[in-house]
């Protein structure tokens, strides 16, 4: 029998359907295997290659003589310049912004070849770093309003280039839907006294039926009203309003839990195209009782179609307990020891 699942944080309906529902397993993307080469000369993100961007704006030193870890770079092709003034216009029902921003781009290691799901945990620490020292710098800016970090792995997540890499937003205002969050959470914090978030990692924690995993200081789950076969968030235990609060026994944690996850999405569905975003209030919410920051992976498994488009609502033919279990269950290795 269908069901109907209102989603906790932001009240929308998710229709959970039964009548077509598949088993994980058959969501595999069954890809022919490619072999992608660690280093591709046309490439603008591979070593050796550095003068093909712009001027870096941060570095993660390498080892084993690699030059670098991590780079961070001013988007070539960005959404919003860095170089203006977020000067406001409002002209009766027209309002508008001039495009200031700063648009980054992360590259997350120098293998070409080497996805988030396949590096080692001190890496993948590395790459948070590289946000968190990008978000709290940025946050210090008074023209910015909200900082989104985000990763698109794949065509059907709009990646454009191969080489792995994530993305950096900051935008002057803050999004429709980020406030409409924001204003949830604080209604059930008035009514309840409580952050709601915190109600409902409690409430997963003893249930286990939607938990993918646990860490000292994460929870990875299902969410119960989960709008996509295999959404998969990332709770921190400790309440923290925003990314920035994060601690660095926190993001060395993270990053072992994030990359877990990632591998068994890449082993468990054969490397699917997927988004994460670190959903954080923004900075006029720092320190907030009423939010809490967490990543959101999307695997792309699903189109989005009319009914959806139309109405609101997502149709997810995964159930998410059978989702949680089936990556709880399955055994991927630990990270590699080095680069």
């Amino acid at each position: 029998m269908p069901e109907l699942r209102q989603n906790f944080f932001t009240k929308e309906w998710v229709i959970i359907a039964t009548e077509r529902a598949k088993r994980p397993e058959e969501l595999s993307t069954h890809r022919s295997p490619r072999k992608i080469p660690p280093f591709v000369e046309s490439c603008p993100f591979c070593p050796g290659n550095e003068g093909k961007t712009p001027p870096e704006i941060l570095r993660v030193p390498g080892d084993a003589g690699a030059s670098w870890q991590v780079r961070v770079i001013p988007n070539k092709f960005a959404a919003l310049q860095r170089d203006l003034q977020p000067t406001r216009t409002i002209q009766r029902s027209r309002r508008s912004l001039v495009g200031f921003g700063v648009h980054d781009v992360i590259i997350d290691t120098p293998d070409h070849a080497q996805p988030m799901a396949r590096m080692s945990d001190a890496c993948v620490a590395n790459v948070l770093r590289a946000y968190k020292a990008r978000y709290d710098a940025l946050s210090l800016d008074s023209r910015i309003a909200q900082v989104t970090i985000f990763k698109n792995h794949g065509a059907d997540a709009g990646t454009s280039l191969e080489h792995p890499h994530s993305q950096l937003i900051a935008s002057p205002v803050i999004s429709h839907q980020v406030r409409e969050r924001l204003e949830e959470a604080l209604r059930h914090y008035d009514e309840y006294g409580e952050c709601m978030f915190c109600q409902m990692i409690a409430e997963e924690l003893a249930e286990q039926t939607r938990l993918v995993l646990a860490s000292d200081h994460f929870v990875a789950l299902e969410p119960f009203a989960s709008p996509t076969p295999f959404a998969t968030y990332i709770f921190p235990r400790r309440h923290m309003a925003g990314f920035a609060d994060a601690g660095a026994s926190e993001i060395t944690d993270l990053a072992r839990v994030l990359r877990t996850v990632l591998a068994k999405l890449y082993h468990g569905l054969q490397d699917p195209d997927f988004n994460y975003t670190i959903r954080s209030a923004p900075t006029e919410a720092t320190g907030v009782k009423y939010f809490h920051w967490y990543v959101s992976i999307i695997p792309r498994l699903t189109r989005v179609a009319g009914f959806e488009l139309g109405s609101g609502m997502f149709i997810n033919t995964v159930l998410p307990e059978a989702a949680a279990q089936f990556l709880r269950e399955l055994r991927v290795e630990a990270g590699p020891l080095g680069p």
